[in-house]
């Protein structure tokens, strides 16, 4: 099988500006790597617009799979899901569904999350908490189907398949 190319975008205001600096986009980057994936990021920009152009970019640029963190809470500048799921083709609001229902055993916080999840043309997209916990919990939920997922969109042979 041909190497996968992932994106890492990191919807941060401050660490876009150096004021904070993200922990989040590097975990991402690392699962991605220890999974085979040729990783491009983590690309930090500020929420908003830029987030839009981010992923536009890796779209362009044929990543298999791009995975965003922060930008998915209530302030006024978390737009994340905004700018993301007008390029969505195929939702797959379980996924989000699923990174709420783990995170809620640590965080009652995790159910305020709004993220989107889907294909636009063959990539799979996830927009992923901005809080390390948020990541671990949308990782775990990740990686037991993001292959199958990969594979059934371009109708290559899935497996997971339950007869």
């Amino acid at each position: 099988m041909a190497s996968r190319s992932a994106c890492v975008i990191v919807a941060s205001t401050s660490a876009a500006a150096g004021t904070a600096q993200d922990t989040t986009g590097p975990r991402i980057a690392a699962w991605l790597a220890e999974r085979g994936f040729t990783v491009t990021g983590p690309v930090v920009v500020a929420d908003g617009q830029p987030v839009r152009r981010a992923v536009e970019a890796a779209l362009a640029a044929g990543a298999d799979l791009i995975l965003s963190t922060g930008g998915t809470g209530v302030s006024p500048d978390d737009q994340t899901p905004e700018m993301i799921q007008p390029l969505l083709e195929v939702e797959l609001p379980g996924i989000i569904e699923a990174i709420r229902r783990r995170g809620e055993a640590a965080t009652a916080m995790s159910i305020i999350t709004r993220g989107v999840a889907g294909f636009a043309g063959n990539t799979l997209l996830a927009t992923l908490p901005g809080s390390t916990g948020g990541v671990k919990d949308g990782l775990a939920v990740l990686d037991p189907i993001w292959e199958h997922l990969l594979n059934q969109r371009t109708g290559q042979q899935g497996h997971g398949k339950r007869s």
